[in-house]
């Protein structure tokens, strides 16, 4: 059975260089979820991409009417929940964290191929889904019921870079409940549980899990690690440094700030895993543009609902907690600029500044890149 188990995971390993071919315009991402003995639910994500990602931080409070940006078809909501969030040139949800806790990751995925809708059927730009996710919902089981309807099909949007963004979506709260969403042609594949801890890049989730399979198989979790930047090296090592931390999460008071507690340690020792599975700046692999440099990570406290904003491109390292900001209906949407090598440290969120919304890509939109 075991010799099985490790010959289809060893078939869906050597897929991967097959993949790799065709995965020239595909980024890579790191996302990992840590669960403490308390409780306390943790989630890390890096941003790996081939050049500026234009990222700023925003807060969206509750009450804001949402267009999802699919045309004469197109789904429209009004947020129930206030977020925090990152963008990606200014024209889409990236990541971010809702107020009940609950986080969404957007990673590349090469393989994405979101279907064409019938006729009549409702859509989504892919430039709205996660925000839809964190507009709408508390929880993964939340989304996951709602996304199991089906009740739209997303659709990709063309980047600045002329590129197609091809995504799969990560998503966890702060129960340590975890879902990750793909779609493969033209189905919409859904993940489901807390075991569901870590994801990269290409290929499709089930070929990364038979991957992982082979590697824990072979014993190579204890023996040896694949050292390479290919998402499904980084799948491996991700694991392996998540099981490996230390799961108690000591909460600390920081000085200065009078009654707040701080579990830094266990949001240091995922931040730690995401430096440690990053690609260093610069690095440009012949032949292998899928191989892209670390260019920020988030580390987000769902229960204690605090976000850790790391730069990798300048001295900047500051977190924001949510209960600091005014998610109520009506209050002002806030910026925090990221762009042009801002660089902020200890705890941001007075550094927000009233500002008009960004607009969210849509279908067959073309845009300018952000000065």
């Amino acid at each position: 059975m075991r010799t099985n188990i490790a010959r289809r995971s060893l078939i869906a390993m050597l897929s991967v260089v097959s993949v790799s071919f065709f995965s020239a315009n595909a980024s890579a991402c790191t996302r990992v979820l840590y669960i403490a003995k308390d409780g306390t639910v943790i989630t890390g994500r890096s941003m790996d991409w081939g050049e500026d990602l234009k990222s700023n931080m925003w807060v969206l409070p509750r009450g804001m009417k949402r267009d999802g940006m699919g045309g004469k078809n197109s789904v429209s909501w009004e947020s129930k929940y206030g977020s925090l969030i990152v963008t990606g040139y200014d024209i889409g949800t990236s990541e971010g964290m809702n107020e009940k806790g609950l986080v969404v990751n957007m990673l590349a995925l090469a393989e994405s191929d979101y279907g064409k809708p019938p006729e009549a059927t409702k859509v989504i730009c892919l430039s709205t889904w996660a925000q839809y996710i964190l507009d709408n919902h508390a929880t993964v089981a939340e989304a996951v019921a709602d996304l199991r309807k089906e009740t739209f099909q997303v659709q990709t949007v063309v980047l600045p870079t002329g590129k197609p963004a091809n995504m799969h979506l990560a998503i966890s709260d702060s129960a340590g409940d975890s879902a990750v969403f793909e779609y493969v042609m033209g189905k919409l594949i859904i993940h489901h549980g807390k075991q569901f801890k870590v994801m990269t890049n290409s290929p499709i989730y089930d070929k990364q899990l038979a991957i992982m399979e082979y590697w824990k198989e072979t014993g190579g979790l204890t023996k040896s690690l694949p050292g390479t930047s290919r998402a499904a090296d980084r799948f491996v090592r991700a694991t392996f440094l998540l099981e490996g931390i230390p799961t108690e999460a000591k909460p600390q008071y920081i000085t200065g700030v009078a009654g707040q507690k701080f579990y830094f340690q266990a949001m240091m020792s995922v931040l730690s895993v995401m430096r440690s599975v990053g690609t260093p700046l610069g690095i440009d692999v012949d032949n292998q543009p899928w191989v892209s440099s670390t260019i920020w990570r988030t580390v987000s406290d769902s229960t204690n609902r605090i976000v850790l904003f790391d730069s990798a491109t300048t001295p900047a390292t500051f977190w924001v907690r949510l209960d600091d900001l005014d998610l109520k209906p009506g209050a002002p949407v806030k910026k925090l600029e990221l762009v042009g090598g801002k660089a902020y440290s200890g705890n941001a969120a007075d550094k927000f500044v009233d500002a008009a919304a960004f607009n969210f890509a849509s279908l067959g939109g073309k845009y300018e890149a952000i000065k």
